[in-house]
C-alpha cells in the first residue's frame, strides 16, 4: 500500500476507484464500500481510500475529540483490507475552504485519474460540507466516472455509526462495540519499559502508552488478545493508572499479560485488542492482595478464552 500524507501535490496516472471518509472506527457499515471497491480493482482499477490527517471535527469545531483508530492504527487495517492507495489530506482552514466543484475536479478527476466512486449516503465534502453524494451523481456524466452509493447499515433498526461505537467504548461495553466494528476494539504500538513489578509478582507483562488523541475504555481490567509477530496469544489487559504500585497522578497505561508467552520484546511492535470488561480497576492493600487478585483475574480470563476461541 502506498501512503501519501502531508501534501495536496499527488498524481496517481493509473485509473482508481476512490471513498472518501473520515473512517474513525471502521466498521461493518464500511465493509460494503470496500466490498464494492473490491469488485471494481477486479476490473483492473487502483483502490484510493480518500482520508483527512485530523479528526475533521477539530478544525470546525475546535474540540480535541478523541478518536477510536489511530492514524498508524488506520494504516494497519488499510494494508489488511488491501488497498493500494492511502491518501491522509492535510485539513487545515485552506483545504477546508476548497469548493466541492474544484474538488471533483482537481482532486478527484486530475489527480486521482477517478473513474468510480463509492460513496456513503451521508458523505460530506468540500467548504462547508456543501458536497454530497448527490454532487458526486450530478458531476458524473460530465467527468465519466461511476457512482455506487451505500446506505447506512443497520444492527436492530440502530444505525451503525463511529458515535454509536463512541459512546459504548466510553462505557466499556466493548462487546457492543466490537459486534459494530470491523476489528475488534484495539491499541497499537511500542512495548514500552515498565517498572517490572509483574515479574516480581511471578506475572511478566507487556506495556504500551497509548497515543493521546486514542479514546479510552474505563480503567480496569478487560479480557484480550495480542497480535504479534503473525502470532495471535490469549491475553488480560489492565487500562490504567495502577494505583497499588504507581504515585498518585500516574499516567494512563495499558498493562498486558499473554498467556503462554516467553521472551524479551521491549520495543517491539504489536496490537492488544479488548474483548469483554471484566472489573474496575482497584487499588490493593499489598502487593501479595494484588498477587491475589491476578491470580483470580488470569483464571477468569482462561475461562472466558476457553468459551470464546479465536474471539
Amino acid at each position: 500500500m502506498k501512503i501519501i500524507s502531508d501534501t495536496i501535490d499527488f498524481n496517481i496516472e493509473e485509473p482508481t476507484v476512490v471513498t472518501i471518509g473520515k473512517f474513525d472506527g471502521i466498521h461493518r457499515g464500511h465493509a460494503e464500500i470496500f466490498e464494492r471497491m473490491k469488485e471494481f480493482r477486479k476490473r483492473g482499477l487502483k483502490s484510493v481510500i480518500f482520508t483527512f490527517d485530523i479528526p475533521v471535527a477539530q478544525l470546525l469545531d475546535g474540540t480535541e475529540s478523541r478518536v477510536l483508530t489511530t492514524n498508524l492504527e488506520k494504516r494497519r487495517i488499510f494494508e489488511k483490507i488491501g488497498v493500494d492507495h492511502l491518501i491522509e489530506f492535510p485539513f487545515n482552514v485552506k483545504t477546508a475552504a476548497i469548493s466541492p466543484e474544484r474538488f471533483v475536479e482537481e482532486f478527484l478527476i486530475e489527480r486521482l485519474n477517478m473513474k468510480a466512486i463509492v460513496a456513503g449516503s451521508d458523505l460530506k465534502f468540500g467548504h462547508r460540507g456543501r458536497g454530497s453524494a448527490r454532487t458526486l451523481l450530478e458531476y458524473a456524466g460530465d467527468y465519466g466516472y461511476d457512482v455506487i452509493v451505500i446506505d447506512k447499515l443497520k444492527k436492530e433498526d440502530n444505525e451503525i455509526s463511529s458515535t454509536a461505537i463512541r459512546e459504548c467504548i466510553e462505557r466499556g461495553d466493548i462487546r457492543t462495540a466490537n459486534d459494530m466494528l470491523l476489528y475488534p476494539y484495539f491499541f497499537y504500538g511500542e512495548v514500552m519499559h515498565g517498572r517490572r513489578i509483574g515479574r516480581t509478582l511471578g506475572m511478566p507483562t507487556v506495556n504500551l502508552i497509548p497515543k493521546e488523541d486514542k479514546l479510552m475504555p474505563p480503567n480496569g481490567v478487560y479480557f484480550s488478545a495480542v497480535e504479534y509477530d503473525g502470532r495471535r496469544y490469549e491475553a488480560i489487559t489492565n487500562i490504567g493508572r495502577k494505583p497499588t504500585v504507581e504515585k498518585d497522578g500516574a499516567a494512563i497505561g495499558i498493562e498486558t499479560y499473554i498467556y503462554d508467552f516467553e521472551g524479551e520484546i521491549y520495543g517491539e511492535e504489536l496490537t492488544v485488542s479488548l474483548y469483554e470488561f471484566l472489573r474496575p480497576e482497584l487499588k490493593f492493600a499489598s502487593l501479595d492482595a494484588l498477587k491475589e487478585q491476578l491470580k483470580t483475574d488470569v483464571a477468569e480470563g482462561e475461562k472466558w478464552h476457553k468459551n470464546h476461541p479465536q474471539t
